[in-house]
């Protein structure tokens, strides 16, 4: 993969994870006072947009290089996901999904190298 397509693999992968993140505070602000105040619709629609430049990403990623190169970054996006839970959501780690991040990790190895 050139420089180019794994800067776009990452704006896709980083997109994705702050759709995701922003959903779930929004989800988080859903509550009666914070809609009487308007703190649900800014985040959310955050969501949207953060997801939208994810998607249209992921659609010139899949234009310019193989399906089989480009699909391990989707797995590094859960990755990266969980990463931000801990950082920005404040979630606990498991022992369990620590075992899961490595393992997604080590795939992710196995196919870049291939």
């Amino acid at each position: 993969m050139t420089p180019a397509g794994l800067g776009l693999a990452m704006i896709a992968a980083l997109s994705f994870i702050t759709g995701q993140i922003c959903f779930k505070f929004a989800v988080n602000e859903s509550d009666e006072s914070a809609r009487r105040t308007g703190g649900f619709l800014p985040i959310f629609a955050g969501g949207i947009a953060a997801m939208t430049v994810g998607f249209f990403t992921w659609l010139t990623l899949l234009s310019k290089f193989e399906l089989s190169y480009v699909f391990p970054f989707e797995a590094l996006s859960r990755v990266l996901l969980v990463a931000g839970a801990v950082l920005f959501l404040k979630e606990k780690m498991t022992p369990k999904l620590w075992i899961g991040v490595v393992l997604i990790t080590g795939g992710i190895i196995v196919v870049s190298v291939t």
